[in-house]
């Protein structure tokens, strides 16, 4: 098949990734100097051939918020910054089973159970440990959807646990380029999130390891930040762009330090490198994006969303997010969870302020001392 944008650098891109070539750090350079419509195009012939037409969808829940030792520069949970977020330990197992069903009502197809600290740690915090393992069997032995966690850095003996409880994906973010993510975080290296990721991988379970752009990375970052990821060997990759929170290192900018052309074009060269991965576009999309423009990244090669709220920032509802993806020509993946997407946008239509399966929930925990 001949495939024609009209530009000889995307022509040539699609044709050697459809013939199963592999692109580099060169070729991720080259793609993003070219114009934001052919880049998009080749993209989205790149997604259709590799993908299956639908956009995947998973929710997250706040399992333990703030007071986090780490001094990540974008993070309101950091225990560095003032941000003034609601702090709590663990949650109940029972609880998160109650967002895990929000969000197996809402359509997600995976369930990630997320921790806002260094790593959770079998030995120095058994009880915690023993909480998560059972908020994993709950949700596992209780809803349809698959469970993935990110619970920081882990032990081989941790990561083989959690493969034989059934955690599916493992996310854990390397944030930006290895150059720039020092500018970012000092607690810990970029080679620390990526042996961790090693960790996971070589336990068995697949990994959902992306990036926040915006930060004040050069676009050559973001290319070297896909490399990365691609000697790592992601099946999801997240791509937020920072929302800027008072408080924190980078809260002084009102959106995140990228245009939206720029985020376009990044993601379809993110596509290029990662031909087989999920490309999931998550936090802080509604924030950088206006309503009539948050379709455009899955014409350009994204197939994955992160839907409900976040992990300290309310999110849209997961109706309009099925709007989003519909309105791009596509469709919600139902491949493990069978809802049915009218009944979503339906029940969202009926009653707004319905409850998601939300990041951001009220936590009835009682604080860590």
């Amino acid at each position: 098949m001949v495939y024609e944008t009209g530009n000889r650098t995307v022509d040539d891109a699609v044709t050697r990734v459809l013939d199963g070539e592999s692109l580099d750090r060169t070729d991720g350079l080259a793609l993003l100097a070219q114009p934001v419509e052919a880049i998009a195009a080749g993209a989205d012939l790149v997604r259709s051939r590799f993908s299956d037409g639908t956009v995947d969808a998973c929710s997250i829940v706040n399992a333990k918020a703030g007071d986090c030792a780490e001094d990540c520069g974008f993070c309101a949970q950091s225990v560095h910054f003032d941000t003034g977020i609601d702090t709590y330990g663990f949650l109940d197992p029972e609880e998160i089973l109650a967002a895990a069903q929000r969000a197996e009502r809402d359509g997600a197809q995976r369930f990630g159970i997320v921790v806002a600290e260094k790593g959770v740690s079998k030995d120095r915090r058994p009880d915690e440990w023993d909480r998560v393992i059972r908020a994993i069997r709950l949700v596992r032995d209780e809803t349809s959807v698959e469970v993935d966690a990110s619970l920081g850095i882990l032990t081989r003996e941790e990561a083989a646990i959690l493969a034989a409880e059934g955690i599916n994906h493992y996310n854990h973010n390397i944030e930006t380029s290895p150059r720039y993510f020092p500018e970012i975080v000092d607690t810990h290296s970029f080679e620390d999130r990526v042996q961790t990721l090693r960790v996971a991988k070589e336990a068995g379970m697949d990994l959902c390891a992306g990036v926040i752009l915006g930060m004040g990375e050069t676009p050559a970052d973001r290319v070297e930040a896909a490399c990365a990821l691609q000697e790592i060997g992601v099946s999801s990759l997240p791509v937020n762009i920072l929302n800027p929170v008072a408080g924190t290192p980078l809260g002084e900018h009102e959106t995140a330090l990228i245009s939206t052309q720029d985020l376009i074009k990044t993601i379809a060269v993110y596509r290029f490198l990662h031909p087989h991965a999920r490309v999931r576009l998550t936090g802080g999309r509604e924030v950088n994006l206006a309503p009539d423009e948050q379709h455009l990244p899955f014409e350009a090669g994204a197939d994955g969303i992160l839907t409900g709220d976040y992990l300290t920032t309310e999110g849209q509802s997961p109706g309009e997010d099925i709007q989003i993806i519909e309105r791009a020509g596509l469709e919600p993946n139902r491949t493990v969870n069978d809802f049915e997407p009218d009944a979503v946008k339906a029940r969202q239509e009926a009653s707004p302020a319905v409850e998601t399966a939300a990041g951001t929930a009220t936590s009835t925990a009682e604080p860590d001392d």
